[in-house]
């Protein structure tokens, strides 16, 4: 597989919110825009923090959903990033090393630039390796 970086596979309109945003109104986000995360960032558009679909089960299991918590309350502070001109053997190392699955993509200045998923990765090898010869066999076998 040829040399790929970050900034060509990040998807580049992340969805953001303040501290101080209910986490009601972060859900929404998420429904709204058929995402898996809402970067947090400061009144300097900084990254702050991460909340995910999987923090949300915590919140709704732990809690009751409609409280007037904030996303401060709940988002992982201490964010694992990629930059730009990361490679993206890189970034795929990290998400396998620290189990998650949404890298804040960040400039020098931690300014949030863009967002790399795990579903990023997995449209690019699509479009680039040839189904596995299981899949094949089992898709013919499934449409006969």
């Amino acid at each position: 597989m040829e040399d790929i970086f970050v900034g060509r596979l990040m998807s580049s309109d992340v969805v953001t919110v303040r501290p101080g945003t209910s986490v009601e109104q972060a859900a929404e986000l998420l429904r709204d825009n058929t995402i898996g995360s809402v970067v947090v960032v400061d009144e300097n558009d900084r990254l702050r923090g991460i909340l995910t679909s999987t923090d949300f089960v915590h919140i709704v299991a732990e809690n009751d959903p409609k409280d007037e918590s904030s996303v401060m309350d709940y988002m992982t502070e201490d964010v694992v990033t990629v930059g730009a001109q990361d490679s993206v053997q890189e970034a795929a190392d990290r998400l396998i090393t620290y189990n998650i699955h949404h890298l804040p993509v960040v400039d020098n200045d931690d300014h949030v630039i863009g967002m790399l998923s795990t579903t990023d990765l997995a449209a690019y090898l699509s479009g680039v390796e040839d189904p596995t010869p299981e899949y094949t066999e089992a898709t013919r076998a499934g449409s006969s």
